[in-house]
């Protein structure tokens, strides 16, 4: 019998990675064997043009699943209604099973910094982000997903670990937890903690999703550059992570230095081969759900 915590009610779509310019070629042309492809959302936005005739051909073939970077869901700005009605309609033209983007500030006074900034670990700051998180949610009428970011500072009045605090923020705002574990590893090398207490101290019946990517170690710090191979030392740890999840959407990133789409296809299905490990050895079941395809898909 499956001993799989339930995924709030998500698929579990295999292991996919990020649709990309430079792959488009041997994605269209060949058809090759990939579960799922995700987006930067606001790379598809506009409505019309070789953007979506690209994501209209993807769609044909593969289940797509957005991933935005602009939200800014941690800022104490207003909600941006014009940015969250195009995230609306993309969403109806992708059907995606859920929306994501990262638990963090971007801006302020309605100046994009185009960063993902960490945010202070607070109990105000977890109702504060909690409350804008179901105002998101309840709009796009879809499961929404707060990705942990990397981090390069702290905040002296933080009162809880990066991980109580994250945990809080799901639980409170009733969201998915899009688990990066390359950014787990990141902070933990930047902050001096253990990256596998915050696998353990989250709340795995919440994580829909994963992110694994490669780095930039400079020796005294790490950056998150999403390029380069996954390391060992976070492979590790997302081994560990599926032995507590069970079988979980898993994306490979690698967004900088971008290789031939076979290298990356090969990050892939190592991937899938340790997460199939990993549930077997803890006797979990690691039947996918049925090929998850929407009805009416294009």
């Amino acid at each position: 019998m499956s001993s799989q915590v339930p995924r709030m009610g998500l698929p579990d779509l295999g292991v996919g990675v990020g649709l990309r310019i430079p792959h488009y070629g041997v994605i269209f042309e060949q058809n090759p064997a990939m579960d799922w492809f995700e987006i930067i959302s606001e790379n598809f936005m506009g409505r019309g043009g070789m953007p979506r005739r690209n994501l209209d051909k993807a769609l044909s073939r593969y289940p797509v699943v957005q991933h935005g970077v602009s939200l800014s869901i941690g800022s104490v700005d207003p909600l941006d209604k014009t940015y969250l009605s195009k995230l609306k309609d993309l969403l109806k033209h992708t059907r995606s099973p859920w929306v994501s983007d990262h638990l963090c500030w971007a801006g302020v006074s309605g100046t994009h910094l185009h960063d993902l900034l960490p945010l202070p670990y607070t109990e105000e700051a977890v109702r504060h982000v909690a409350a804008r998180v179901k105002v998101v949610q309840d709009y796009l009428e879809a499961p929404f997903a707060l990705e942990n970011v990397s981090s390069y500072l702290t905040y002296t009045n933080s009162t809880m670990t990066e991980w109580e605090f994250v945990s809080a923020v799901v639980e409170e705002a009733d969201c998915g937890l899009l688990l990066d574990v390359n950014n787990i590893y990141v902070s933990a090398y930047n902050h001096g903690f253990n990256a596998l207490d915050y696998v353990r101290g989250v709340p795995h019946h919440r994580v829909v999703q994963y992110h694994l990517a490669g780095h930039t170690n400079h020796g005294a710090y790490i950056i998150d550059t999403h390029s380069g191979h996954v390391i060992d030392e976070v492979w590790d740890l997302y081994k560990q992570a599926v032995q507590l999840t069970g079988p979980v959407s898993t994306l490979i990133e690698w967004d900088d230095d971008i290789p031939a789409f076979e290298i990356l296809a090969a990050e892939a299905e190592k991937a899938r081969v340790l997460r199939t490990s990993a549930c077997q050895k803890k006797n979990l079941d690691t039947t996918r759900n049925a090929p998850f395809r929407l009805e009416g898909a294009l």
